[in-house]
C-alpha cells in the first residue's frame, strides 16, 4: 500500500506542488534561517560522539580482523591476513574498510585506532546533515507541515542519537555504513523528483545514488540492500507510470554506477583465488574453511535474542561451550538435553568444530524442525527481529548483554532500561510517522521497502546482532521527524485558533 501511494505521488500530486515555498528554499537557507539550531545541536553532536569515544572505546575481534588486514595491506602490500609464513591473501572481508583504516594509518601511524574513532566522530556529525536533508527533501510539498520543521528536527534525533554515536567508538564499518546509506537515499529521491513531468533524468543525483551504493558494498555485502530496495522500486514505477524511458534510463545508470566499481575487487578475487567473488563470502569464510552450516542451522532451531550469541554462538571454535547457558527453548524434552550434553562434551575436548561434530547439530536441529516446523520458520524468525528492532543496543558498551537480570547488577538493567526506552521512542515515532503522515511523505514505499527487506534479508542470512539494521536509522528517524513536525504543527495550530477564538469572542457588559 505504501508504494502504491508513493507510486501514485510520481504522477499528480507532487508535480502539483513543485514549486518551492517559503520553508522549502533549499538546503542553504535552511542553515541559514535556523542558525542558532544548527549550531547547538552541532555541537551537542560533537560532544555526545567525542564522549563515546573518550569514555567507551571498544575494539572487538572483527575490528581486530580489519586492522590485520589494513596493517598488511599498507606494510606488505597484500591484502591478507597475518599467518607464519607472512600475510596470507584473503577475501573474508570487503576493502572498504580496511582501506579506510590504512589511509588513517599511513599519515597518524600503523594501528592508531584513535585515528579511525576521530574520523568516524565527524563522519557521523556529517551524516546527521545528510539525514536532515533527506527529511527535508522527502516532505517536501507536505500540506499538514512544513519541510523545514521535519529537517529540523530529522538533524535533532540524529545529533542526539546516542545509537549512532556509540559506534564512532569502534572500530568498525557501522558508522561509514550508515553514512553511504544514507547519501544514497538522499540521492535516490532528489533524482526520483527531478521533473518527472518532463520526462527528465537527473544523471548526476542517480549516478551520485549508484556511487554511495558501491561504496556501502564495498565496506559490506549486505550494502546492496539499498540497491535492490532502490531498484525494486524504479521496477514497480516502470510497471505503474506510463513514462517508462526515463525510468529505465534511471536504473541503467543506477545499475552501472553501483556494480562496474566492483570490478577491480572481482579481477583481484580472480587472479589471486581462481573464483568468481564479487563479494565477500556471506559467513566470512576463508577460501578452504570449514564452516559448520549444521551448528548454525542448530542455534537457529532455539536463537531468540543477541545474549545468547555472546553465550554460545561467538565462542564455537574459541572456548569451551556451557550447556547451562542455553535456554530452556533450547530443549523439547530431557532425552534431547542428555543428546545436546554429549554432543557438548565430545566438542569441549577439542574446542573445535569438526564435520563429525557438526553433522550431530545437523540432525539435532533437523529433529527439532520436524518436531516444531511452525517455531522453526515463523515463530523464532519474528522473535528475532522484534530482537534486532527493540533490545537497548547496549551490545558495545561496558553493560551485562543479559540487561533483564536486575539481581545480578542493578546499575545495568538501569542503564539498559533507559537505553531502550530512547531506542522505543525513535521506533515508536517512526511507526506514528507511517500511520499519521506517511500521505505527507515522498516515495514512503520505497523508504519503508528499503526497512523492511533490510529487516529480513538480515534475519534470513545472519544471526541477530542489532548493528545490522542501524543503517535503516535514517530512514526511521525521517519518518519520525515527521511525525514530530506534524504534531509540532497541530499543537501550534490549535493554540492559534484558541487565541483567535478568545480575540473576537464580544465582550459583555457588567
Amino acid at each position: 500500500m505504501l508504494v502504491a501511494v508513493s507510486l501514485r505521488k510520481d504522477s499528480g500530486y507532487w508535480m502539483q506542488n513543485s514549486t518551492k515555498t517559503a520553508d522549502d528554499r533549499g538546503w542553504r537557507g535552511l542553515l541559514r534561517s535556523h542558525r542558532r539550531w544548527f549550531f547547538w545541536l552541532t555541537g551537542g553532536a560533537f560532544a555526545l560522539r567525542l564522549l563515546s569515544v573518550i569514555r567507551f572505546p571498544n575494539l572487538t575481534p572483527d575490528g581486530v580482523i580489519y586492522g590485520d588486514i589494513a596493517r598488511n595491506w599498507l606494510l606488505h602490500h597484500v591484502y591478507g591476513l597475518s599467518a607464519l609464513g607472512g600475510p596470507a591473501p584473503t577475501f573474508i572481508r570487503m576493502p572498504g574498510y580496511p582501506a579506510f583504516l590504512a589511509g588513517l594509518w599511513a599519515v597518524f601511524g600503523v594501528e592508531h585506532y584513535n585515528a579511525a574513532r576521530f574520523a568516524q566522530v565527524f563522519i557521523d556529525v556529517g551524516t546527521c546533515f545528510i539525514i536532515a536533508d533527506l527529511a527535508r527533501r522527502a516532505t517536501a510539498g507536505a500540506v499538514h507541515f512544513s519541510s523545514r520543521q521535519a529537517a529540523q528536527w530529522a538533524f535533532a534525533l540524529a545529533a542526539l542519537c546516542p545509537f549512532l554515536a556509540n559506534y564512532t567508538a569502534v572500530p568498525l564499518t557501522e558508522t561509514l555504513a550508515i553514512f553511504f546509506a544514507a547519501m544514497a537515499l538522499d540521492f535516490a529521491v532528489a533524482a526520483l523528483a527531478w521533473q518527472p513531468s518532463a520526462g527528465k533524468v537527473s544523471i548526476g543525483n542517480w549516478a551520485g545514488c549508484g556511487l554511495a551504493i558501491a561504496a556501502g558494498i564495498y565496506l559490506r555485502p549486505d550494502g546492496g540492500i539499498v540497491l535492490i530496495g532502490i531498484g525494486g522500486f524504479l521496477l514497480l514505477r516502470l510497471a505503474w507510470n506510463p513514462q517508462r524511458r526515463p525510468t529505465m534510463a534511471a536504473g541503467v545508470v543506477l545499475a552501472i554506477c553501483s556494480l562496474l566499481p566492483l570490478a577491480p575487487w572481482t579481477a583481484r578475487n580472480w587472479r589471486a583465488f581462481h573464483q568468481f567473488m564479487p563479494l565477500a563470502p556471506t559467513h566470512a569464510n576463508a577460501p578452504g574453511e570449514y564452516y559448520a552450516t549444521g551448528f548454525d542451522r542448530w542455534m537457529r532451531t532455539w536463537l531468540a535474542d543477541y545474549a545468547s550469541l555472546e553465550d554460545i554462538g561467538f565462542k564455537m571454535d574459541d572456548t569451551v561451550l556451557d550447556i547451562n547457558t542455553l535456554p530452556d527453548r533450547a530443549f523439547d524434552n530431557a532425552d534431547e538435553r542428555s543428546t545436546t550434553q554429549e554432543v557438548f562434551d565430545r566438542y569441549n575436548q577439542t574446542v573445535t568444530m569438526t564435520p563429525e561434530l557438526d553433522a550431530q547439530f545437523e540432525q539435532l536441529a533437523r529433529q527439532r524442525i520436524e518436531r516444531r516446523p511452525f517455531r522453526y520458520y515463523l515463530e523464532l524468525p519474528v522473535v528475532r527481529i522484534l530482537d534486532l528492532w527493540l533490545r537497548p543496543r547496549t551490545e558495545m558498551l561496558p553493560l551485562d548483554t543479559h540487561w533483564w537480570r536486575f539481581r545480578d547488577d542493578a546499575h545495568d538493567f538501569a542503564w539498559s532500561v533507559l537505553l531502550g526506552a530512547i531506542n522505543g521512542m525513535y521506533v515508536g515515532l517512526a511507526l506514528l510517522g507511517v500511520a499519521g503522515v506517511w500521505r505527507e511523505i515522498r516515495y514512503a514505499g520505497m523508504l519503508a521497502g528499503f526497512v523492511v527487506l533490510r529487516t529480513v534479508i538480515m534475519t534470513a542470512l545472519a544471526y541477530p546482532e542489532p548493528r545490522y539494521v542501524l543503517e535503516c536509522y535514517p530512514v526511521v528517524i525521517v519518518f519520525a521527524a515527521a511525525a514530530l513536525a506534524s504534531l509540532q504543527s497541530s499543537v501550534f495550530s490549535r493554540q492559534s485558533s484558541v487565541f483567535s477564538q478568545s480575540a473576537c469572542r464580544p465582550k459583555t457588559e457588567d
